[in-house]
């Protein structure tokens, strides 16, 4: 089952069971939400589910685009990505959590065909503010499958404050074929976490008070790219149809091992998503994520090395990435723009080796140099770090 197939199976099981589809994703959030980029498929809807009225109703499905700064230094596995896609599916005061957990389960097992033998799920198990899930754990029972609980990791909030509840995670066996299912989710990491399925009962305010809502609703979360490497029998998301042409060229472009071939994959295409959702490079906010990506992968090339180089980056990957995403940038602007902070960080690195050839910066670094040249030489840390190692 490729990429689009998996999608439209989500899609048209949920739009049969009365969910309307909600486009229009972005990586850029409401301007109303302070954050600079959507981290989750909820974080839209979250107007809603505090109890406003959505224009398409109470049972909504959609695919969100969502990008994370928190996980770049877990990019390099073979499960991470910085820019990735979540199916989601959601009840807005109508059915309960109940019904959102039997028909994940209908889904996975006679949709996309996952046996009842690889699946295992996780309750939250209480906290001092909330007690048990026991509904979910009712459910999972009846359904036959194994449940583990757990603790505050199976609470969920999208921050420190806003609508949350306790989550119900669902997980599949990706052990090597013909190993049986082993252990539990806490207790062997060959159990992968595949789809969460959170009742929004609460408000957590800023203090930490927990207020029930007044429209207690139903958020869940899938990951794409990791469906999909379930359902096509990986281990790795690198290795899905949607990752294939980078995987294919940029080891024939570059000679890198495997978590850095990754990361470079990762980083330009999440910077071509990045620009074609309009955001360029600059020194703050979403335009400085933007860059930080791009000198994270040149540094991952060889910083200043002539022959490796973004001009060698072939037209069809920029483009395969625009259309898997469905945006309408220009190929010659995306290249402008990649093309032009490569220049600008060689620049950078030269003024960095010149500046730390410097006799004070022949000692180890205090934590006042590293903010110095940072603040007054554009130096992030990683890069000093990386020149001092090269000298």
């Amino acid at each position: 089952m490729d990429t689009d197939r998996t999608v439209r199976t989500f899609n048209d099981f949920f739009r049969e069971r009365g969910h309307r589809l909600v486009t229009g994703s972005t990586l850029l959030p409401p301007p109303s939400d302070p954050v600079l980029f959507t981290t989750a498929g909820m974080q839209p809807l979250t107007p809603y589910l505090r109890g406003r009225p959505h224009p398409q109703g109470r049972r909504l499905v959609n695919l969100q685009r969502c990008l994370r700064t928190t996980d770049l230094d877990e990019i390099g596995d073979t499960t991470h990505l910085t820019v990735f896609q979540m199916l989601g599916s959601w009840s807005l005061g109508d059915y309960d959590h109940a019904q959102s957990l039997r028909w994940g389960y209908e889904l996975l097992r006679d949709g996309f065909g996952i046996p009842q033998e690889r699946l295992h799920v996780t309750v939250f198990g209480g906290s001092d503010q909330v007690g048990p899930d026991t509904e979910s754990l009712r459910v999972w029972e009846d359904l036959g499958l194994p449940v583990e609980r757990a603790g505050d990791e199976n609470w969920w909030s999208n921050g420190p404050a806003g609508p949350c509840g306790p989550d119900s995670e669902i997980f599949v066996w990706t052990g090597e074929s013909g190993t049986p299912p082993q252990g539990s989710p806490g207790t062997d990491p060959r159990w992968t976490e595949l789809w969460n399925h959170v009742h929004m009962r609460y408000e957590c305010h800023a203090d930490g008070t927990l207020v029930p809502l007044r429209q207690p609703g139903v958020d869940t979360g899938m990951g794409l790219e990791r469906l999909v490497a379930v359902l096509q029998g990986h281990r790795s998301v690198y290795d899905t149809d949607v990752f294939e042409p980078w995987m294919r060229t940029v080891p024939s472009l570059w000679d890198l091992d495997g978590p850095s071939t990754r990361l470079v994959s990762d980083h330009l295409r999440a910077g071509i998503v990045v620009l074609g959702d309009g955001v360029r490079p600059s020194n703050t906010g979403r335009g400085y994520v933007l860059r930080r990506l791009i000198r994270r992968l040149l540094t991952t090339l060889g910083g200043g090395d002539s022959s490796r180089t973004l001009a060698d980056l072939p037209p069809e990957l920029i483009e395969h990435t625009l259309d898997h995403f469905r945006q309408s940038v220009g190929l010659d602007l995306v290249r402008e723009v990649l093309l032009d902070e490569e220049q600008r960080f060689g620049r950078l690195l030269e003024r960095g080796s010149r500046l730390l050839s410097r006799p004070e910066y022949r000692k180890p670094l205090s934590e006042e140099d590293y903010g110095y040249l940072h603040d007054t030489h554009g130096l992030p840390r990683d890069l000093v770090a990386g020149l001092l190692a090269d000298r």
